[in-house]
């Protein structure tokens, strides 16, 4: 069977493909595992972890929440890009909107954590930390393989309580140390700096095999170029030497591109040859 779900320019990462079908995008995931569906409830996730939070028509107000603050607002459930129509609002102009809710605005590290998962037991982890710099909210640049122990203390206890009976990848989201998101999939866009025995480890535990955690992973960053990026292919050549991987995307609303790389200083000099602009 293959992964369900790999674009086809990222299908080249996807090896082997499993006996077992194996989702990398939400919906599939959600498809493919009913007993754990739950967890793409936002509203719910957001309650367990003692956030403060409720659906669009109870008012933030009523809840203590000062009426000049500030509150996420996001769909309840979104398998169709989990981030999509989520923005801020003042606690006294939340919007009467159907199947979104609103939370407490979280502050902090916003961390991103794939973790195998072995008949609901968290058995390896890979953690990427957000840039402080950040384009609407979104980071402009994560760096894979940070060093996140607090965030894994917390994802083991959850998975622990979420995930009975689960085997395969999860990802958590947080913010200062408290969940934004969950899915029943990696972070895929992350994959390419996990090292070559991830992958291979990820199909035997799914498919019952005999398996052994894979080692640490090597790490990098992955920078985001939101809005106007110049793409000719001399550019593309530049980076290519430089070590540096240019995907052009045309999927994610504002996103040029993604660059991928190993050194933290060749993928700032391609964002600024392509951008004209510096990262910090």
């Amino acid at each position: 069977m293959p992964f369900i779900g790999v674009l086809p320019e990222r299908k080249h990462l996807f090896k082997p493909e499993p006996r077992t079908e194996l989702p990398v995008s939400d919906a599939a995931a959600w498809r493919l595992n009913p007993a754990h569906r739950h967890i793409y409830d936002k509203l719910r996730l957001a309650l367990d972890a003692g956030v403060t939070a409720a659906p669009c028509g109870v008012a933030p107000i009523d809840l203590g929440i000062a009426e000049d603050a500030e509150v996420f607002l996001k769909p309840i459930t979104n398998l169709a890009g989990m981030g999509l129509s989520a923005r801020t609002v003042r606690a006294d102009q939340v919007p009467m909107e159907p199947g979104s809710y609103w939370s407490e605005r979280l502050s902090g590290t916003h961390s991103s954590s794939d973790c195998l998962v072995q008949d609901g037991e968290p058995r390896w982890f890979a953690h990427t930390r957000g840039s402080d710099q950040k384009d609407a909210s979104r980071p402009l640049y994560w760096e894979i393989g940070a060093d996140l122990p607090g965030a894994e203390a917390w994802i083991s206890d959850w998975v622990r309580r979420n995930l009975s009976g689960y085997t395969g990848i999860c990802n958590i989201e947080l913010i200062g140390g408290k969940p934004i998101e969950a899915h029943l999939r990696g972070s895929n866009g992350f994959f390419d700096l996990y090292g070559p025995d991830f992958i291979p480890a990820w199909v035997a535990l799914v498919d019952g095999e005999a398996f052994s955690p894979p080692p640490s992973i090597p790490g990098g960053y992955v920078i985001s170029v939101f809005g106007e990026a110049d793409l000719r292919d001399e550019n593309l050549q530049a980076a290519e030497e430089a070590g540096v991987k240019v995907q052009p995307d045309p999927s994610t609303p504002g996103r040029a591109a993604i660059l991928r790389c190993r050194e933290r200083e060749a993928g700032f000099e391609v964002y600024r040859m392509l951008t004209g602009q510096r990262l910090d």
